[in-house]
């Protein structure tokens, strides 16, 4: 009943907003609504309700603002009295990406981007208005909260399964506009629960830049490396056969499916799609290997680099054969970092060129911190590793 009565009422919120960006005032009633949640655990009880576990007591509301990429909101915040102060998570969480993207965008005035560009940006973001003294506030304030995370220990866990991938962004250097990779690693602990681990910015996807991620990571902790999961870039696979010797490496099935598309005409795509896709389907690698040979054979004269690729390349997508069937879908690519590189790739198409790599480091870093905040509500485990 109650939930029915929450619902009515978010409906009666929306009511009459035909002529008001509807998103808006979603993302304002949806806020709301957590912060009712959230004061509801802090005192212990619903309003008016009598309870032995009560802590403290309502105590009205104050209005506050909060500038995010919909617009300013307008939202009433829950006080307390006879209690600790009641801090509402939801402007923490999501004003740390605003902030991250207000530092960039300062950034940009002061390394002589336009201010017109710059005005094209905050107006996207919903309008706001800078200071130098805020910037730097703000700037400070998330690099070191980015910092600590980047270096907590992992040696608590063990870290059986890796994915790693990495994107390009355009960064100004030393008058010159240069390509940056975003290299990302997560990792599956003990329990079966996916974490962030860490990023940095690179010059490229060398095999020394990827070492270095790898050997902070185990200088930071991490162990019981099983599989790694990576899509077939030789500076990615040669860095791993020198920081985790002992580890597999699955190489991404999506990735070699899109490789194997881009060596194919347009009416060839479907139906090789579909002959791989078969393929995978198999649980049995001698199977996998047979058919695989056979589909080789069957493109060598049409399309000798498919051929190739299928010969050379497709064992490598079956490690996961080697673990119980429970893991292997999730398992078997990268796709664990899709999503939050698609989510990258927004944020970032906002700004275009970013003014220096710290400002690029900072946005991303902020966009992983919140993924890896929301993996960790999650209820159900990301691998479940204690029913094979």
């Amino acid at each position: 009943m109650a939930a029915r009565s929450k619902y009515s009422s978010f409906l009666h919120a929306l009511q009459g907003e035909a002529e008001r960006d509807l998103l808006k005032e979603m993302v304002r009633v949806m806020m709301q609504e957590v912060m009712e949640e959230e004061v509801t655990r802090h005192v212990g009880a619903q309003p008016h309700e009598r309870t032995d576990q009560r802590t403290g007591y309502r105590n009205g509301r104050k209005s506050r603002s909060l500038n995010t990429r919909v617009g300013k909101l307008g939202l009433e915040v829950p006080q307390v009295r006879d209690a600790e102060p009641y801090r509402p998570s939801v402007f923490e969480r999501w004003q740390r990406s605003e902030r991250a993207l207000l530092a960039t965008c300062a950034e940009m005035y002061f390394m002589g981007v336009s201010t017109r560009k710059v005005s094209r940006v905050l107006e996207e973001m919903g309008g706001f208005s800078l200071s130098a003294a805020t910037v730097s506030r703000v700037a400070a304030e998330l690099d070191e909260k980015l910092a600590e995370f980047r270096s907590r220990p992992l040696d608590e866990e063990t870290w059986p399964y890796l994915i790693v991938d990495a994107r390009y962004e355009k960064v100004r250097h030393n008058g010159r506009i240069v390509s940056r990779a975003v290299l990302v690693v997560a990792g599956v602990t003990g329990d079966g629960r996916r974490e962030i681990l860490t990023w940095r910015i690179g010059d490229s996807e060398s095999e020394q830049s990827w070492f270095d991620v790898f050997v902070e990571l185990k200088r930071r902790g991490i162990g019981g490396v099983e599989l790694i999961v990576s899509d077939g870039h030789e500076g990615i696979r040669a860095a791993l056969a020198r920081a985790f010797p002992e580890a597999g490496w699955q190489r991404c099935r999506v990735h070699f499916l899109r490789n194997a598309m881009g060596r194919l005409s347009h009416r060839d795509r479907l139906t090789v799609a579909n002959d791989l896709s078969a393929l995978f389907q198999l649980n049995d690698r001698r199977l996998c290997l047979e058919a695989a040979e056979d589909l080789a054979r069957r493109w060598r004269q049409k399309c000798p680099r498919l051929a190739k690729q299928i010969e050379e390349q497709f064992e490598q997508c079956l490690a996961v054969l080697e673990l119980p069937q429970n893991r292997r879908r999730r398992l078997n690519s990268t796709n664990m970092l899709e999503r939050l590189m698609r989510e990258i790739k927004r944020r970032t198409r906002v700004v275009g060129i970013f003014p220096n790599e710290p400002s690029l480091d900072r946005l991303v870093g902020t966009i992983l911190v919140e993924y890896h905040e929301l993996w960790q509500c999650e209820f159900a485990r990301y691998v479940r590793l204690d029913h094979d």
